[in-house]
This record gives C-alpha cells, sequence and structure tokens, in this order.
C-alpha cells in the first residue's frame, strides 16, 4: 500500500469514525501548512514552528474553514458536518468548544479527501484558505 497516495473506496470511507478521519485529516492540514510556510518565506525554525502553531490552532482552523464554507460540495459539506456534530471529550484551552468543533469539521473534511486520494481537491481548497495570507 503506498499510504502517500491512497484511494479508499467511499463505502469503505463511510465504515470509519469521525474523530479517526479528523485525526488524519489534523495531520494533512498540518503538513500543508508547514509546506505552504516553507514555500512562502524564508523563516528559522522556530519561526516556522511559531506561524505553524497560529495555523492548525482551532481558532484559525474554525476561520479558514468560514472561507471555504461556499466552495464545498453537498457531499463535502456533509463530511464537514459529520467531523463537527462528533462528540470529542475534551477541547484545548486556547478554543472555545464550537471552534473546536468547526475545526474538528474541517479535519474530518481533509482526511476524508486524502482518504480518497482527492489531492487536486484539497489543494484546491487549501488554496482558497490561504489566498489572503501571503
Amino acid at each position: 500500500m503506498d499510504y502517500f497516495h491512497l484511494s479508499e473506496d467511499k463505502q469503505e470511507l463511510l465504515k470509519m469514525s469521525n474523530l479517526g478521519l479528523a485525526y488524519l485529516g489534523d495531520a494533512v492540514y498540518e503538513l500543508m501548512v508547514r509546506s505552504w510556510l516553507c514555500c512562502h518565506g524564508k523563516l528559522t525554525p522556530g519561526r516556522l514552528h511559531r506561524a505553524a502553531l497560529d495555523y492548525v490552532a482551532a481558532p484559525r482552523q474554525a476561520e479558514m474553514l468560514e472561507k471555504i464554507l461556499p466552495s464545498l460540495t453537498e457531499e463535502e459539506e456533509r463530511i464537514y458536518k459529520r467531523g463537527r456534530n462528533a462528540n470529542p471529550h475534551s477541547h484545548p484551552r486556547g478554543a472555545t468548544r464550537r471552534e473546536y468543533q468547526i475545526a474538528t469539521g474541517l479535519e474530518a473534511l481533509f482526511g476524508w479527501l486524502y482518504i480518497q486520494g482527492n489531492t487536486p481537491r484539497l489543494n484546491e481548497l487549501f488554496e482558497i484558505m490561504m489566498e489572503e495570507e501571503t
């Protein structure tokens, strides 16, 4: 299996837990943020780390979700809501429960797209999110 180029079918994806999709999507989103930061500036490792932490924090993810929400297909919105409505037992101190739920929904969507091998759509949504960030 090539874990960098997955292509699970939708029936298998529907069996995965919402929080499992979010867990994977969190890593996908963070890798995309780190890649974007490295490609858009010559920062020191410390500055890269601080910038990445800002982008991957739940409040910022919730903000970024608002940018792509109008662009989501019905299926993508359904997956986002499925992740958003998952019931994690806690949330980070630096975020409201609502921000954390929205961030979890975003991560579930990114996990869903990644597991399908739909990297073109991931890139498209990520570009929308990062449009005004340069």
